[in-house]
């Protein structure tokens, strides 16, 4: 957990670069992230000199030759802030566009990275800071990323790079991904979901990774993710790199815009929350995808393409928003129907609508589904998530303490009072159930199972508040014969007042 104390840090350092004339929150982390690359280069070499010094060999295919060792972290720190950006804009930079080789997806991403960081004190600054956090340490790397790129989403426009990090854990674990996964993110920004499934399967299957062969496919063709944001891809390369990916293949793709046959059939899961900018232009979308659904909308234009890129029997799990759930035209309702009829559709998790707050309140849920070919939907689960353990106001603050967050958290099973404030836990608990005690529960709660056949006869509508059934309250009802003596009852006692009246009067 980051503490409090690195967070006023890095709210000095982020000023101090809006003082210093650099506002756009985007290029911010940029220069960060590539000062937290730069040393954690130097940390790697430190390792590969001590495993050299104990094992009385050469250094194993070091970072920095002999000629390069000045333009180490450990290095060029000790300069004066002047000199030491020098050493920095003149030689580190193009040092790093080089790292990588020739062809090297990282090599692509670094061709026109530059270092803004003109005035020497805020290196200096800089510097100071991330000297200070133990990048070693990949939580603590993550949480760090995780605030800087809440940061970005405080800024407005480039929020929708970002998925809340607990909603990406939920996602993660309920798609479980394995050592022989290809993992595939086509609108992976800053690549928040490839960095928490490269946790996942280095922490589940810890085993499996020690294998040669299984470590080649982890560094080099388990993660893929595409953007069409240069900035975002350096961010995205970088910080797959810093989570001990070596060679993520993150690269540029339109992914709407260019045919998707090159890719067609490749990855076994899909993760994404692709940004749904409203409708794009004919002229402007792939002819295959316009195959698939004939539409401008690009929510449906996505899940086209993410059937096209699964491979059979690939699954995925992706973030729609609500109209994708019951939209009414004929392309809404044509790719509900092949989602239920032409595939698996497994399960439909509604989220809250504050869940994206505070740069956006629309309400979205996520679809898990399978690619079969076939069809194979017997049955939809269906989670009504009420609460994610944040307030769903624009400020979101934690509403439980940290130990019990997430959707496994590290507290111990949460209470019923606790459940009421985050219901993730349970979402994972009930949804390894779904073919079991799950298809049993009545549609009152708060998850349920609906048959394909209802879903065909609801015209495919996807949405839960259409199949959950609402608990009222009982209702005593007196007969007939009790109703007319109570109104017997009152005509006499108004008969006798209008009598009692008629006295008092005369």
């Amino acid at each position: 957990m980051i503490t409090g104390e690195l967070k006023s840090k890095i709210d000095r350092v982020w000023d101090a670069f809006w003082s210093g004339g650099i506002s756009n929150p985007l290029e911010v982390i940029e220069q960060i992230t590539f000062l937290m690359f730069i040393r954690r280069l130097d940390d790697i070499q430190t390792a590969k000199e001590r495993k050299a010094a104990r094992t009385s060999k050469p250094i194993e295919n070091p970072i920095f030759p002999d000629d390069k060792q000045l333009l180490r972290w450990s290095h060029f720190t000790n300069e004066a802030p002047a000199r030491m950006r020098d050493i920095v804009a003149d030689e580190v930079f193009p040092f790093l566009r080089e790292l990588g080789g020739e062809g090297s997806t990282y090599s692509q991403h670094m061709r026109d990275a530059r270092f803004t960081i003109q005035n020497a004190a805020l290196l200096a600054k800089v510097v100071d800071m991330l000297d200070d956090i133990p990048l070693a340490q990949r939580d603590t790397k993550g949480d760090l990323y995780e605030y800087m790129l809440s940061k970005i989403a405080a800024a407005g426009q480039n929020g929708q790079f970002r998925t809340p990090r607990h909603i990406i854990e939920l996602m993660v674990e309920m798609t479980a991904p394995g050592p022989g996964d290809e993992i595939c993110d086509p609108a992976c920004g800053t690549a928040g979901f490839l960095v928490e499934s490269a946790a996942y399967v280095s922490r589940t299957h810890r085993d499996a990774l020690l294998g040669a062969e299984q470590r080649q496919h982890f560094n080099n063709s388990m993660f893929h993710g595409f953007d069409f944001d240069s900035t975002m891809l350096r961010i995205g390369s970088m910080n797959m790199l810093l989570h001990d990916v070596e060679n993520p293949d993150i690269r540029y793709r339109d992914s709407l815009a260019e045919s998707a046959a090159a890719e067609s059939d490749k990855y076994s899961l899909i993760l994404a929350n692709p940004p749904f900018a409203g409708s794009l232009d004919y002229e402007a979308t792939a002819k295959d995808l316009q195959a698939v659904v004939k539409t401008k909308k690009t929510e449906l234009l996505f899940l086209a393409l993410f059937l096209r890129l699964l491979k059979p029997g690939g699954r995925a799990a992706v973030i729609v928003p609500d109209g994708v759930l019951f939209g009414s035209s004929k392309a809404h309702k044509e790719l509900r129907r092949m989602l239920v009829e032409d595939h698996k559709l497994d399960a439909v998790v509604k989220l809250p609508s504050g869940v994206f707050k505070p740069y956006a309140g629309v309400s979205t849920a996520i679809l898990f589904f399978t690619r079969t070919d076939s069809g194979g939907t017997d049955d939809v689960w269906f989670y009504d998530v009420l609460a994610d353990g944040l307030s769903l106001d624009d400020k979101r603050t934690p509403l439980l303490s940290e130990d019990k967050l997430g959707a496994i958290p590290t507290g111990g099973p949460l209470n019923e009072a606790e459940h009421a404030k985050n219901n993730l836990p349970d979402v994972l608990a009930r949804w390894v159930q779904r073919n079991g005690t799950e298809r049993k529960r009545q549609r009152t709660e708060q998850s349920f199972c609906v048959p394909r056949g209802d879903i065909a006869a609801q015209g495919y509508d996807l949405s839960l508040n259409r199949y959950k059934e609402i608990i009222h309250d009982e209702v005593e009802h007196r007969t007939p014969a009790d109703i007319m003596d109570e109104l017997a009852k009152i005509e006499a006692e108004i008969q006798q007042g209008m009598f009692d009246l008629k006295g008092r009067l005369a």
